[in-house]
């Protein structure tokens, strides 16, 4: 899964992973990790998600980091806004009132560049790593964001019928990823709605990841 097929998927149009509203399951369960209004959400792989524009309108400040530039200056354009861009070690950051959003590899990302956040949403990210790129993104995640709690959405099919991603991910393989940081819970499972790609049968799973002590 290089870089260069996501930058690939971006200049071709190919983006069915961009929901064309805001997740219903974000709606549900943000609130259960219990931030205030004003804190800082952390969207990792954001693409140009209407969730972000959710997530302002409700009060609180975003972060995000991007792989592609023409997402971001996609998401700026859709919420009507002209971004400041300035360096960030290796990545260039677009910044406007409440949003920083990182452009590049995520791992290039430290905590000193993202600054303090309050949650994690992960819609996009996980689900879009193969397996071998999944313990280095989620120990990257939790050590840059201090173990925020995390709203987590994870698919769940036959991964033997069609390619991810989205790849399916168990409640073991959310456990490996996590569970020496956090507690788990999976707080509501529902079918997606006319199936994966339109092609097979699966589950949406909302996870809530709370610091364990």
């Amino acid at each position: 899964m290089e870089t260069q097929f996501w930058h690939n998927k971006w200049r071709a149009g190919e983006i069915g992973f961009h929901q064309d509203e805001v997740n219903t399951l974000l709606k549900s369960h943000l609130s259960a990790l219990g931030i205030k209004k004003g804190g800082r959400i952390f969207v990792p792989l954001c693409g140009k998600t209407l969730d972000i524009k959710w997530l302002l309108d409700n009060g609180y400040e975003v972060a995000g980091a991007e792989l592609s530039e023409l997402a971001i200056m996609a998401l700026f354009e859709d919420l009507g806004v002209q971004p400041q861009v300035s360096q960030a070690g290796n990545l260039k950051r677009f910044h406007s009132n409440n949003v920083d959003l990182f452009v590049g590899d995520i791992f290039e990302l430290t905590g000193a560049l993202l600054g303090p956040v309050d949650a994690i949403y992960d819609r996009a990210a996980l689900v879009a790593l193969p397996p071998a790129m999944r313990a280095q993104y989620s120990a990257h995640l939790v050590e840059i964001t201090s173990s925020a709690p995390q709203l987590l959405i994870t698919f769940e099919y036959d991964q033997d019928a069609i390619d991810g991603p989205p790849f399916s991910l168990d409640t073991e393989e959310i456990n490996r990823q996590y569970a020496d940081k956090y507690d788990l819970h999976a707080a509501q499972t529902r079918p997606v709605d006319g199936g994966l790609k339109g092609k097979i049968e699966a589950t949406e799973t909302a996870w809530l990841l709370r610091r364990n002590c």
